[in-house]
């Protein structure tokens, strides 16, 4: 199914993308699946579909997005919640355009989209 939307985009891709990156994070830290999965409030099978490309894989972040995930997973292991820190990448993902870069290697932009433009 065609995406249609950058927020469809953002539902569908980039957060399961984001999760994934923080799953790897976690576990370059020597976190357990275990605990990164009650870390990010995912199951464990959750965890392990990240790590085998069955979710999120799709998505390749540019070293400035992976650089603000890794500053969301420090501050989620010294206790920031988890939905303040998705927020503020996706926020991030949107102002810096990225959202709009994947949308368009899906397809074309809708015409009139204001997705990035806040």
């Amino acid at each position: 199914m065609p995406v249609k939307t950058p927020q469809e985009m953002e539902v569908w891709y980039v957060i399961p993308a984001i999760r994934r990156e923080m799953v790897t994070e976690l576990l370059k830290k020597k976190v357990s699946q275990k605990q990164a999965a009650k870390l990010l409030g995912l199951t464990e099978a959750a965890v392990s579909q990240y790590l085998s490309g069955k979710r999120g894989a799709d998505v390749k972040f540019e070293p400035e997005m992976k650089a603000e995930i890794r500053k969301s997973v420090g501050a989620i292991m010294k206790g920031s919640g988890v939905m303040e820190e998705m927020h503020r990448i996706t926020s991030f993902c949107r102002k810096k355009g990225t959202l709009c870069r994947l949308h368009r290697k899906m397809g074309p932009v809708p015409k009139g989209c204001r997705v990035c433009l806040g």
